[in-house]
């Protein structure tokens, strides 16, 4: 089993996001650090019996990183799309 198949992604308007549960401990980083609030906690716990971070659908992702530059596991990967026309 490769680590893509434990990863949850949701495709947004301006970014694809993906979260690793497996390698996020829960420390609530990225959740803090979003500057539109995006991300909240899941209902789900993860490997460490800890919740993990998921978008919220009502907020879309502006594609700004920073919860991918913040996350001290890195368990968070947001690829940017050219919404350019």
């Amino acid at each position: 089993m490769s680590l893509k198949d434990n990863a949850i992604t949701i495709d947004g308007p301006k970014a694809e996001w993906t979260i690793f549960p497996h390698l996020c401990k829960g420390c609530g980083l990225c959740i803090e650090k979003c500057p539109v609030k995006t991300l909240e906690w899941s209902d789900k716990l993860g490997v460490y019996g800890t919740p993990a971070p998921h978008v919220k659908e009502e907020i879309p992702c502006i594609a700004c990183n920073m919860c991918e530059l913040v996350c001290p596991d890195a368990a968070i990967k947001v690829i940017k799309k050219d919404v350019r026309k």
